[in-house]
Formats: structure tokens, C-alpha cells, sequence
């Protein structure tokens, strides 16, 4: 048996597991995490491109999109909204493996769950599979994987095509053709987020399309490569060093990744983080006054310095990828939420001063434990000569140190309420928290 025809079963036995009550509730919280990213990104100007590129095809089809009151067909809807709700860098992570599973996944089967009229009951168990499947995926093929790749992009065909084939409640010869299909069109180079372009997050939006149509050709009867992933020339071969295969089963259907979720508590990449949390360990223990800061000492694993390596960014974009700038904005602004990085942030003298000061390392013991451990050592030096350190062996957000409820929900609503309103707002993250609804009365409070 290859390894895909394994996750078929997976997918088809899963159909007879009854999900707990705490696993469930985790799916609803990944759920209403997506929809804060995706309300987030659906008024900029990526996401109004994104559109005005798809504007011959709306008007047809049962799927909505962010942003906009307007339907699509399913296939266009997976990939605008994995599109739009990646572009404001707030969708969650798993830290195991470098890897975003909401946008390609949620993305692809919301929109079947939409055309399909299906209960947010059956969305979120469809999640929860899309996610097993991916995430062990991603788990297995890093840290090699990532020098090059976007885990997103690439194995997030994974997880789109498995929950969709959860959802279309395809045998397991038709599950693994989904996923063997969809893995022949994995992609996602890293390069493409390497400078200021829009590409980037179209990598989800990619993976979700194929994702959601390896399903539907797969139950129409095309069939796929059972050995996708570990054939000599296959995706193992190709896209990574060693991977792990031998683990990737490890207490299958026991344990469920859906309930050990990083949810972003900054709007930047997450490699920015553990940084910018020592900061904030040492700013609630210290009363350091900006203007007498000599220096500031980062070290971090390499994958940071390597990505998130703009200094003075001059773009929300680079902003977002940029250490200095983040560091410098947690302590001037006091949290690196959206207002981090409008306009009046970016240009902001103090912040551009602090930066100048933040000196950034590679440090090995952090890149050791990278991807399973984020961590990062600060310093803060001031004229004094008073030295302040913090060494900060994980993310507020991560499996080890969640947000609670409360701070998930606070996040949503600071995201989505200025877009559609108070009142939608509460509306929407209590149909996803608590309610059984269909997944299209979801969309009523969208737009």
C-alpha cells in the first residue's frame, strides 16, 4: 500500500469517527480565524485586482466572495478567498511545519460546503481531516522543504484535496486519486515573497483550485499516481532532503494536529514573532524609556534572517517581513496589529530611529530547534549600560502558550469590524463559535 492510498482509507474511515466535543470547538476556532484573515485582506488592493481579473465570471455558480455580493462557480471562489485570505498575514500556522493549512484548505472546501448547501457541522469535520491530512505531510519533509518552498502553496494542495474529498464522501481509491492529483501541481517558490509582489498569496489560492478540482475530477473517475509521494521521481524526491515517511502515521486517528494550531497574535510573518513576544516580556518588566535605549541584540534561527530581512521597508509588504521594523513598532506602538503598518507607521521617525539600533544575528542554538521550536533571544542595552535580556523559547499563539477564546475572538473582531460592521461581526463569529447553521448563511455577513 503507497503512502496515499493509506490517507485515502484515512479519508474514508474518517466518515465513521465521532470527533470530540474539544476538537470540534478547535475546528470552529480555526474557522472563525480564517474568516478575520479573509475579511481582513478583502479591501485591499491585491484583493480588488484579484477581482476586477475574475469580473467576466461573476454573476454564475452558488459561492460567494470576500469583499464583494456577487456569486462564482465553486473552482474561482476556492481560489479568490485562499487568495484574499492570506494577502493580510493573520491566517493561522502549523509550527511543526512551516505551514498556513487555513487558506488553501478552509478555502476550498467552504466553497464545495457553500455550492453544496451543506451544515457548518460538515465543513468543520471536512476541516479537521483537511488538516490531518497536510499537516502530517508538512511535518515529515522539513526543514529541508522550506530553503525553497512555500509550504502553503505546495502541500496545501493536501489539505484542500482531502477535505473536499471528506466532503464529496469519496471511497478511498477516490480520495488518494484527490490527493495524488493534486500533488502533481503542487507549487510555491520562495522567492516569490522575496521582494514586493502580489504573488505570494496567491500560492494558498492556487493550492485551494487545485485542491477542490482534483476532488471533483477524482469523483467523476480520472484517477491518479498511488506512489505520488515517495516515487523515485515523485514529490518527496523533488521538493525536499530525506523525507521522514516512516513517521508520517505516527497515532493517525488518535490525535488530531487541528488541536495543537498556532493563531497569529501580530499581523506579520511569523517569523517575526518570538522576537517581538521577548520584547514584550521585557517591556512588561522593565521600565525602558525609548530615548535611552543604546542597542537592541536579536538572535534568531536562520529561516528569519533569511525571510524577514527588510530593513526601513518602505511597503506594508516589506513591513511585514521585516524584523527591525516590527521589533521597532512593538515598542513604539505597542502591538504590531494592522495600524502597524499604514501610512502614518511607516514613515514614523521613531520608529525608523529604532530600527537603526536593533542589531540582528543568526543564533544556532535557535536554529537547532527550528521548525519545532520559535524562539529568539533579545537584548536590550541601554546608556546606562543596564542590560536587559530575555530568551523567548516560543510564540504567544503557539500549541505551548494558545490565546485563549477571548484573545481569538478579540482579534476577529478588531479585523473584521471595521469592514462590515459591529453588529455582522458578532453575528458571524456566533454562528461559527456556537451555532448549527448552513455554511451559506455564513456568508450573509460577509460583505
Amino acid at each position: 500500500m503507497t503512502l496515499l492510498q493509506e490517507f485515502g482509507q484515512f479519508i474514508e474511515a474518517s466518515h465513521r469517527t465521532s470527533f470530540t466535543q474539544h476538537t470540534m470547538h478547535s475546528a470552529r476556532r480555526a474557522l472563525l480565524d480564517w474568516h478575520g484573515a479573509l475579511i481582513a485582506g478583502s479591501d485591499t488592493d491585491a484583493a480588488i485586482r484579484l477581482r476586477s481579473a475574475y469580473a467576466e465570471e461573476f454573476g454564475a455558480g452558488e459561492c460567494s466572495i470576500a469583499g464583494i455580493d456577487q456569486k462564482v462557480f465553486s473552482r474561482a471562489a476556492a481560489f479568490m478567498n485562499g487568495t484574499i485570505s492570506h494577502i493580510a498575514e493573520f491566517d493561522d500556522i502549523f509550527r511543526d511545519g512551516a505551514f498556513h493549512p487555513a487558506c488553501p484548505t478552509i478555502a476550498a472546501v467552504f466553497a464545495l460546503a457553500e455550492q453544496r448547501n451543506d451544515s457548518i457541522e460538515e465543513l468543520l469535520t471536512a476541516i479537521i481531516v483537511g488538516y490531518e491530512v497536510s499537516t502530517r505531510i508538512s511535518k515529515v519533509i522539513q526543514p529541508s522543504h522550506y530553503q525553497f518552498f512555500h509550504t502553503t502553496g505546495t502541500v496545501g494542495v493536501f489539505g484542500a484535496a482531502a477535505a473536499c474529498a471528506y466532503l464529496l464522501n469519496l471511497n478511498a481509491a477516490q480520495a488518494c486519486d484527490a490527493l495524488a492529483t493534486a500533488g502533481t501541481f503542487a507549487s510555491g517558490l520562495q522567492q516569490a515573497f522575496r521582494s514586493d509582489s502580489m504573488t505570494k498569496p496567491m500560492h494558498p489560492g492556487h493550492a485551494a483550485e487545485v485542491g477542490l478540482n482534483a476532488a471533483l475530477v477524482a469523483q467523476a473517475g480520472m484517477t491518479g499516481t498511488p506512489d505520488l509521494l515517495e516515487g523515485d521521481a515523485g514529490f518527496g524526491a523533488a521538493l525536499c532532503d530525506g523525507p521522514r515517511w516512516h513517521e508520517l502515521f505516527d497515532n493517525l486517528g488518535s490525535t488530531w494536529n487541528i488541536d495543537q494550531m498556532t493563531f497569529k497574535n501580530h499581523g506579520c510573518c511569523g517569523h517575526n514573532f518570538p522576537a517581538i513576544d521577548a520584547v514584550a516580556n521585557l517591556l512588561s518588566k522593565h521600565a525602558v524609556k525609548v530615548a535611552k535605549i543604546k542597542e537592541i541584540r536579536v538572535g534568531v534561527y536562520r529561516a528569519t534572517n533569511e525571510v524577514c530581512r527588510y530593513v526601513h521597508p518602505t511597503t506594508p509588504f516589506e513591513a511585514k517581513f521585516s524584523l527591525t521594523y516590527t521589533v521597532a513598532a512593538r515598542i513604539i506602538l505597542g502591538r504590531v496589529r494592522e495600524k502597524a503598518f499604514l501610512p502614518d507607521a511607516l514613515k514614523s521617525p521613531d520608529i525608523y530611529a529604532l530600527e537603526d539600533k536593533i542589531k540582528l544575528s543568526i543564533d544556532s542554538e535557535c536554529t537547532d530547534k527550528f521548525p519545532v521550536h520559535r524562539s529568539a533571544k533579545v537584548q536590550i542595552e541601554m546608556q546606562d549600560g543596564e542590560i536587559y535580556t530575555h530568551h523567548q523559547l516560543t510564540r504567544h499563539g503557539d500549541p505551548d502558550e494558545p490565546l485563549t477564546d477571548q484573545e481569538l475572538l478579540d482579534k476577529f473582531n478588531e479585523l473584521t469590524e471595521p469592514r462590515i460592521g459591529v453588529e455582522r461581526a458578532q453575528v458571524l463569529s456566533a454562528q461559527i463559535l456556537t451555532q448549527s447553521t448552513s455554511v451559506r448563511h455564513l456568508t450573509q455577513s460577509w460583505s
